[in-house]
């Protein structure tokens, strides 16, 4: 089984970096234009058999622009949606302590938000649904920055260094190759 993970496509948020989690915003010009390619690019791959997105309107709109080039089913996860940020939400991405929030494990964002172990729990329980599930087939990820970076820790070990400087850019596709036989073990 392969999954391939993307991020969604640009928002006005992301352009002026600002911090965006549970804010729930369109893409911009530039991000239905990254949508659009990556659509092109999923077409071209030619190995995809189902989407699965978050809800939130910036992913899903990513997700059924490939669907509509595709043909594809997208399905919504509410588990891939994004990290909630708290306080941080909206603020600058240099705002003072949110680098450092953001690898403290056990400490929810912004006081108000989830902790790393709560998004990692979600995503991970996702992930090993996904993988149960639609064993045998190709699944395309929709989802967040945020997220997407959790998903990169369940195929791959990092180290809290490596985890903080991880970053994946609108609309870029990570694949991940699993067995479903490994998984149950």
């Amino acid at each position: 089984m392969n999954l391939y993970s993307t991020r969604h496509g640009q928002t006005d948020y992301n352009r002026d970096e600002l911090i965006l989690g549970t804010t729930d915003i369109e893409l911009n010009e530039k991000g239905l234009e990254q949508a659009h390619e990556l659509a092109e690019r999923i077409a071209e791959m030619g190995c995809i058999d189902i989407i699965i997105a978050s809800p939130m309107k910036r992913a899903m709109k990513t997700a059924m622009i490939v669907s509509e080039k595709t043909g594809l089913t997208v399905i919504s996860d509410k588990r891939f949606r994004e990290w909630d940020y708290g306080r941080f939400e909206g603020k600058s991405r240099f705002t003072q302590g949110f680098a450092e929030n953001k690898v403290n494990f056990g400490v929810k964002m912004g006081v108000t938000g989830e902790s790393l172990l709560q998004l990692s729990h979600r995503v991970y329980s996702a992930l090993d649904d996904i993988i149960q599930r639609h064993d045998g087939e190709n699944v395309l990820l929709v989802s967040h920055g945020g997220v997407c970076r959790v998903i990169e820790t369940y195929f791959h070990d990092m180290t809290v260094k490596e985890y903080s400087d991880w970053f994946m850019g609108n609309c870029e596709i990570i694949s991940y190759t699993t067995d479903h036989r490994e998984a149950e073990i």
